[in-house]
């Protein structure tokens, strides 16, 4: 991350006169191990803060970067901690801050939504985000696309390896038409682009997605108290239709496999064809259809 050219001097801060410009929650095993690595090893790189004043004109410091490292120093005990003082304006402090967070290498999926989503809300273009965070043009267009629309469940599947950014962009414009939806799908597994889990993956977030909303937030406790024996009945229903739909899938699957098995025995009957296999190093086949095709082993 670049900063703007300013005045920097390393001091020792007091803890106290230290206020918590961009705050963010940390998972306590992250934590434990950045207060362990401070106790063995001492502070490797200083937190960055600007100067500010209070109302009664005493000099305070507003945190640009570090707050790990900060909240450690607390739960250490210590009383002061050397920090980078750079002189810049609310505006300069409050991106220097969000970019740090963007541009951590172990930053969570939905922080760096709600990063980009930030610096949006600020006014900040595409290509301006880019720059102050290092993250490629052309990836924070498309993310910023999907926050536009609202694509919760697709942002977070992406950040979280589950899908790629193109697909869920193919998904996004196909809206809420299933059709569209499926066929996205469909292009994107022919074309090699979901392969294997991810496409089982995309298919359970499309389904989030059709039956919760694009929205990944829960439902309030409040909203749930609202589930009358209608909606309950409703939903009964809706889940039998589901699992009847899966049946006849199924069914149908297992009636083509039969239709296979039954071909190919009768191929592997014909013992030019078997030669022909033979020749063209054609002599395997995925085990759970061998084991139908020959349950007495293979005879190739």
């Amino acid at each position: 991350m670049k900063t703007p050219s300013m005045a920097q001097e390393i001091r020792l801060i007091p803890l106290d006169q230290i206020d918590v410009l961009n705050p963010r929650e940390r998972g306590s095993r992250v934590f434990d191990e950045i207060v362990g690595n401070i106790k063995a090893i001492g502070l490797k790189k200083p937190i960055c803060v600007s100067p500010r004043a209070d109302s009664q004109g005493v000099e305070r410091y507003l945190l640009v970067c570090g707050e790990g490292r900060l909240k450690a120093y607390r739960a250490l005990g210590e009383k002061t901690i050397p920090a980078l003082v750079v002189r810049v304006s609310d505006e300069d402090a409050f991106i220097m801050s969000l970019a740090e967070n963007i541009a951590r290498w172990q930053h969570r999926p939905l922080e760096l939504l709600a990063g980009i989503r930030q610096l949006l809300d600020k006014g900040y273009t595409t290509k301006a985000i880019s720059e102050k965070t290092g993250l490629a043009g052309s990836y924070v267009l498309a993310i910023s696309n999907l926050l536009r629309q609202g694509e919760e469940r697709l942002l977070i599947a992406v950040e979280t390896g589950a899908i790629p950014l193109n697909v869920a962009t193919i998904i996004a414009g196909a809206g809420d038409d299933d059709k569209a939806v499926q066929a996205a799908l469909q292009e994107a597994y022919e074309s090699g682009t979901l392969r294997g889990r991810q496409l089982i993956v995309a298919r359970r977030v499309i389904e989030k997605r059709q039956r919760h909303g694009r929205s990944a937030a829960r439902p309030s406790t409040a909203r749930r108290s609202e589930v009358s024996t209608a909606t309950l009945v409703r939903t009964y229903q809706n889940e039998v239709k589901r699992q009847t739909a899966l049946v006849r899938k199924a069914e149908f699957s297992q009636q083509r496999l039969l239709l296979i098995v039954g071909a190919m025995r009768q191929l592997l009957a014909d013992e030019n064809f078997v030669n022909l296999l033979r020749a063209e190093s054609l002599t395997t086949m995925p085990k759970y259809l061998a084991e139908r095709v020959w349950p007495a082993g293979s005879p190739i």
